[in-house]
């Protein structure tokens, strides 16, 4: 059995120097059913993108556990798009399995934004998810929360938010356990774009956003008051590409970046990186490794 293994290191030039220790997945990651007091946000870096993966599916598998033993008796998890979902179809099932097939019966699965395109069109995010993860993850549909790419963008903002309310029943913001999130080379996560009018929303939980600097122009997004209401929040980036862009949010602390104005008032931030993503940081994380 592999065995993930971190360190805490200033960088990578230190990493050939770390002294290691076991563990599943990253220790200080192992997120709790609820967090009393905001979190910092940790660091985390892997060797490799298929490291990372493995390390991410243990880790929604013991949120979950965790949530199905708490007060709600169920998880609530919101994905991003692009590389994440090759990511998770990868792990997640194997991750999932001992839980048993009836755990998933207790899952509220939504998406963090969406694309308006038809489900079978090849840039939905539930249409891969579907294709690629869902056929894979006995999960209800009535508990995969989508929304309806037939209505004009605003109305599909709204029928989301409703459907969202009606899954999050006595939160006055929907209460993700966990969402993931991904992060541009520009720093925008969700269809939040860097200077874009949205970003000063406070009062929808789902907005639409007809000029999307990034194709296909028209997609609905959930709103920073949603993102920051998660127990959990974990970024992944992968790839020299991102190294940029996760410098200035991370070392640079640049706040007017949409990916940096994700803070959970109550619940913990973590970032999980490869290493090709985290080589211009020299802020401490932990390094991760599987033999």
């Amino acid at each position: 059995m592999a065995l993930a293994q971190s360190a805490r290191t200033h960088g990578s030039s230190a990493v050939a120097q770390a002294h290691w220790r076991t563990g599943l997945c990253p220790e200080r990651c192992r997120l709790p059913a609820a967090m009393a007091a905001p979190a910092p946000g940790l660091i985390s870096v892997f060797s490799s993108p298929q490291e990372l993966g493995a390390s991410l599916a243990q880790l929604v598998a013991q949120r979950a556990a965790s949530c199905l033993e708490g007060n709600r008796g169920r998880f609530a998890l919101g994905l991003s798009g692009g590389s994440l979902v090759s990511m998770l179809a990868r792990d997640l099932p194997a991750a999932t399995a001992p839980a048993g097939p009836a755990s998933f019966a207790r899952w509220t699965l939504g998406f963090c934004d969406e694309r308006l395109v038809p489900f079978d069109h090849a840039e939905s995010t539930y249409g891969l998810y579907r294709t690629h993860l869902l056929s894979k993850l006995p999960i209800p549909d009535s508990q995969v929360l989508t929304i309806d790419p037939a209505l004009p963008v605003e109305d599909a903002a709204e029928d989301y938010a409703r459907k969202l309310r009606q899954a999050f029943q006595g939160d006055t913001v929907p209460v993700f356990d966990l969402l993931i999130l991904g992060v541009g080379p520009d720093g925008h996560t969700c269809s939040l774009f860097p200077g874009h009018p949205l970003l000063q929303e406070r009062e929808k939980i789902v907005a639409p956003i007809g000029d999307s600097p990034k194709p296909p122009p028209q997609r609905v997004t959930l709103t920073l008051p949603v993102l920051n209401a998660a127990q959990s929040v974990i970024f992944v980036a992968t790839g020299e590409g991102k190294a940029a862009v996760l410098k200035r949010i991370l070392e640079d602390q640049e706040s007017a970046l949409p990916a940096a104005m994700v803070q959970p008032r109550t619940g913990a931030l973590c970032w999980f990186l490869d290493e090709a993503a985290a080589r211009l940081l020299s802020v401490p994380f932990e390094k991760h490794s599987t033999l």
